[in-house]
């Protein structure tokens, strides 16, 4: 997966605090219960001691150290024995002074062997939630907050059906979409006039993505280029545009939101173009939601942008009343 370098470090840096938390947790309560029965200090004190001294005194005779490790065994086994009876004998769970990891598949490593271990890939996913969150209102936009009730029930004369039996199809499309996201996902084109719900299904898109440990980035073709540009014009001097660019390029989703909203120059065609190509050839799924239809697509992009739009895309059509304004009258 493509992880951006910047939210892994900061899942990272969560990831050994708790840690941390729970280490200092246990030798808290380790400290309580020694200081309750003090045999359990004593005894913990000769399972540390207690190998090393006999294995030592073995190797320096020169003699097989078998027996002595036979000797520890039985008399490590006989301690710990007497340590459970004296915890539950004082209220005390048998286990509760062994000290486990909190993920028993990688052992608070945040690795399963070279891949991140999905305890941190959970880690991740909270934080990239936070980084969309400054864009998106991921609190309320979800396929589960989601309302058909606002789109009509009426046919449209233009599309030949309502616009509630359409937005039951873009819905459907963008659940299985998001609930199925793997490297082969495809690409969505979400067009029509604002207010009619583009927003809020790719924010609901990027949520459920995010939360499946993939890595998300979510942004306006404005900015995007903005970053392209700096990038190309010698305006990066601490690399903060080219990392920009390399999230987009790299990251497992790429939503992109208001196309068409940005000035339209040959720098900003030949941004979308790499950006959209370098995705395709990539094989990374990407998200563009744009007011445009695609007749007007075709007259603002190159014939080389329209054609991977319209050859490797799925156009979904969001067409209605403008839901904005209707929460506005009805209050």
């Amino acid at each position: 997966m493509g992880y951006d370098g910047k939210i892994l470090r900061r899942a990272l840096d969560r990831f050994e605090a708790d840690k941390a938390a729970r280490a200092q947790d246990f030798q808290r309560r380790r400290e309580a219960v020694y200081q309750a029965v003090p045999r359990i200090r004593e005894i913990d004190r000769e399972l540390r001691s207690t190998m090393s001294q006999i294995l030592s005194s073995a190797l320096r005779r020169g003699t097989d150290p078998g027996p002595a490790i036979r000797r520890i065994r039985d008399g490590n086994l006989s301690l710990q024995e007497e340590k459970r009876r004296l915890l539950t004998e004082h209220g005390y769970p048998a286990d509760f002074l062994e000290e486990k990891p909190g993920c028993p598949i990688c052992g608070d490593s945040g690795y399963n062997g070279s891949a991140l271990c999905r305890c941190l890939r959970g880690y991740y996913a909270r934080e990239q939630l936070r980084e969309l969150s400054q864009m998106l209102d991921l609190g309320s936009q979800s396929f589960d907050t989601f309302s058909l009730d606002w789109y009509a029930q009426t046919p449209d004369p233009q599309w030949g059906l309502s616009p509630r039996e359409n937005m039951e199809a873009v819905y459907e499309t963008c659940v299985h979409y998001a609930s199925h996201f793997g490297k082969g996902s495809g690409n969505l084109l979400l067009s029509g006039a604002p207010g009619l719900g583009k927003t809020f299904l790719s924010a609901a898109i990027a949520r459920e993505v995010s939360q499946r440990g993939f890595s998300v980035v979510y942004d306006t073709a404005g900015h995007v280029f903005s970053q392209f540009e700096s990038r190309k014009f010698d305006r990066d001097e601490d690399g903060e545009a080219q990392a920009a660019v390399d999230r987009c390029l790299r990251c497992d989703l790429m939503i992109l939101d208001d196309l068409g909203t940005e000035l339209t120059t040959a720098f900003t065609q030949s941004a979308l173009y790499e950006l959209i190509n370098g995705r395709l050839l990539a094989g990374k799924p990407t998200v563009i939601s744009t007011n445009l239809l695609l007749a007007d697509l075709e007259k603002r992009y190159s014939p080389q942008i329209v054609s991977r739009l319209k050859g490797e895309y799925e156009l979904l059509a969001f067409f209605g009343e403008d839901i904005r304004r209707l929460k506005r009258e009805r209050g």
